[in-house]
C-alpha cells in the first residue's frame, strides 16, 4: 500500500488565481498550473525570506519535501516568464488547518484537513485501520472542537 500524501499547511489562499502575459500566451494558449502549496512555498521562502527549515515547519512538511515543492514552483514560474505562458494557480494537496482524529476502537491517531470536516456529515470519518466510523476532532474533553474552535490546529493554540 502506498504511503498517503501528507497535507501541506498553508496560511494564505491566493486572491488572484490567473496571470496572463500582456501580449496573450505566445504558445497557443499554453499555461503552467501552479499548485497552491507551491505558491505558499514561494511566499514563505522568497517573499518572507524565511530559512528553509522554518518554511518546512510552517507548512508541516519535511525539509526535502519543502525543497521539492519550492523547486517545482520556481520551474513553473520561470517557464511562464521566459516562454510567455499563462500561470494558473489551483489545486494541490493543501489545507489551512489540520484536525486531530483518534479512533475510539483501535486507538489509531491521524489528521484530516479542516476543509474536509465541513463536507463530512456531522464530522464523522472512517478509521483507515479498522474501518470504524469515528467522530473527528475530539480533544480530551470529548466535545467536537471544530464547532467550538478549540482544536489546536484551528486556533493556533499548540498547548492542547
Amino acid at each position: 500500500m502506498a504511503r498517503p500524501v501528507k497535507w501541506r499547511k498553508i496560511d494564505n489562499l491566493p486572491t488572484v488565481s490567473r496571470f496572463i502575459p500582456s501580449g496573450g500566451a505566445s504558445d497557443g494558449g499554453a499555461e503552467n498550473i501552479l499548485k497552491i502549496e507551491e505558491l505558499e512555498a514561494l511566499r514563505l521562502k522568497d517573499l518572507e525570506g524565511l530559512e528553509q527549515e522554518a518554511c518546512a515547519l510552517r507548512m508541516e512538511v519535511s525539509r526535502p519535501t519543502f525543497q521539492r515543492i519550492l523547486t517545482a514552483a520556481r520551474e513553473k514560474v520561470a517557464d511562464s516568464l521566459i516562454h510567455g505562458k499563462a500561470l494558473q494557480i489551483e489545486g494541490g494537496h493543501f489545507t489551512q488547518n489540520l484536525c486531530a482524529v483518534r479512533c475510539s476502537m483501535c486507538g489509531r491517531e491521524w489528521t484530516e484537513p479542516f476543509e474536509l470536516m465541513g463536507c463530512i456529515p456531522q464530522g464523522v470519518v472512517t478509521c483507515p485501520d479498522c474501518g470504524t466510523s469515528v467522530a473527528a476532532c475530539r480533544p480530551e474533553g470529548g466535545k467536537r472542537c471544530c464547532q467550538r474552535g478549540q482544536c489546536k490546529y484551528h486556533s493556533g493554540n499548540s498547548d492542547m
